[in-house]
């Protein structure tokens, strides 16, 4: 049955990669699937190589832009890349059919616990609230919802892109 979910969410598997998923039907204990999962990371397709000068084209605005230090991410492990600013000033960057886009916006802390709009897991979360141009000249609408306070949190615990995919589109 696994092996059936797995093909399903590949539908145009050559043969090839058929072989490289076959030993998923020999997986039985946790053990077994951690040596099959570390088997598929020379497979895995790394999050797009960033620069400082990307960000600064993504964020052409943000005069004091920062940025995290982009050497000490494993870009294999991220589905997106997010930092924290200023306390309050949250940068998302994410790759979308081939090219990097980026949403800022304010991010408040909270205490709380919550589903994450990103990563879809029970995580402590913040509100992530992004201005967007609205009908008007000078109309801005505030849009935003609940994500994880960690982002390396949240990446770690990333199933799908869907839903990261909808939380960007909701913002922009």
């Amino acid at each position: 049955m696994s092996q059936e979910k797995v093909f399903d969410l590949f539908p145009s598997l050559s043969e090839e990669q058929k072989a490289v998923l076959q030993p998923l039907t020999a997986v039985k204990e946790p053990a077994d699937a951690e040596n099959f999962l570390g088997q598929l990371v020379a497979y895995v397709v790394p999050f797009q190589n960033v620069t400082d000068q990307h960000l600064k084209k993504l964020f052409p605005k943000a005069k004091k832009l920062k940025g995290p230090k982009l050497d000490t991410f494993d870009f294999r492990k991220l589905s997106y890349l997010g930092w924290i600013e200023s306390s309050t000033l949250m940068y998302l960057v994410i790759e979308r059919d081939g090219r990097l886009d980026g949403v800022h916006g304010s991010f408040n802390r909270s205490a709380k616990y919550g589903i994450c709009s990103i990563c879809n897991r029970h995580s402590e979360v913040g509100l992530f609230t992004a201005r967007t141009k609205g009908s008007g000249q000078d109309n801005f609408i505030k849009r935003g919802n609940y994500i994880c306070q960690d982002s390396a949190t949240c990446n770690s615990n990333i199933d799908t892109l869907e839903y990261l995919h909808k939380f960007v589109d909701l913002l922009q």
